[in-house]
């Protein structure tokens, strides 16, 4: 079986080039007006991921941290469909005929993706349509705001290849987003949380009908594109990390974070706009 951790890797852009011309093998990628957006696209298969797509998406996370022209990132899935998890030829076919070493190999390499996707500076938004399944439901989880669809249907599904429902962070993750008990019940039942549900239990920020989904989240994230960069980046880090934190280091770790963001140039710019009574302009610095 194929070592996921020993994929060839990506030819991606060095420090400072530009990610616009990055060409993945195993997913679309598209850079404008500062996002950057995947596109899972096996639509005829609900946009299953493979060893190959899981460490190509791994790589391009680690290195949108050089990344200067990408300020937000979506994550979408093509026709009408988000994630239909691991391809189950592909993917759970092989792995049950893998010893364990091959095995931990593939479970700590998805783990690395979320890792990533948590680790990178840009804030990630996620257009959930249709099925968000499995490690589709994971992406979503991962990713830092998400919009979903009326008929969007997102299940953590795992107990039902009988495999544990902590995988690749859920446990960690899901029930910071929507309470221990309804993650608990999703993760032992494995059956979908409907968008009404997601939506009321904070998953969803918001939701929007099929055909404006794409739409609307280019749109959140080029409003987001649009402000403080470097700013941005310190905010997701906070996010993240101070879930480890007591309240006495957080708010210690917040006053540094906002320190170092007083040095850069957007918020000179914020203070100057201010003051002649105009919108800034944020450059990044």
């Amino acid at each position: 079986m194929m070592n996921p951790r020993e994929l060839n890797r990506l030819e991606l852009p060095a420090h400072g080039q530009s990610f616009a011309a990055y060409a993945p093998q195993h997913f679309l990628w598209e850079v404008q007006g500062g996002v950057g957006t995947v596109t899972l696209n096996r639509p005829e298969r609900k946009n299953p991921l493979t060893f190959e797509s899981y460490a190509e998406l791994r790589d391009l996370f680690r290195a949108l941290t050089y990344a200067s022209d990408v300020k937000v990132v979506v994550m979408r899935g093509a026709g009408g469909n988000f994630c239909s998890g691991g391809d189950v030829f592909e993917i759970i076919g092989p792995l049950v005929q893998a010893d364990m070493p091959s095995l931990l190999n593939f479970t700590r390499m998805t783990g690395d993706l979320v890792k990533a996707m948590r680790q990178c500076p840009q804030p990630i938004v996620a257009a959930v349509d249709g099925v968000c399944a499995g490690a589709g439901a994971i992406l979503a989880m991962a990713a830092d705001l998400r919009l979903g669809t009326p008929g969007t249907r997102t299940a953590f599904l795992f107990n039902r290849v009988g495999l544990a429902g902590c995988d690749m962070g859920a446990c960690a993750i899901l029930p910071r987003l929507i309470g221990q008990g309804r993650a608990s019940e999703l993760l032992f039942r494995g059956r979908s949380m409907t968008a009404e549900e997601g939506l009321n239990w904070g998953f969803f920020n918001k939701l929007h009908a099929s055909e404006q989904l794409c739409q609307e989240a280019q749109a959140l994230a080029a409003e987001i594109a649009s402000g403080p960069t470097f700013a941005h980046a310190m905010t997701k880090k906070m996010l993240w990390q101070e879930w480890n934190m007591s309240l006495d280091e957080a708010i210690e770790a917040e006053a540094q974070a906002q320190a170092i963001c007083m040095m850069t140039g957007d918020y000179t710019r914020a203070y100057e706009a201010f003051a002649a009574k105009q919108r800034p302009v944020f450059e990044g610095d």
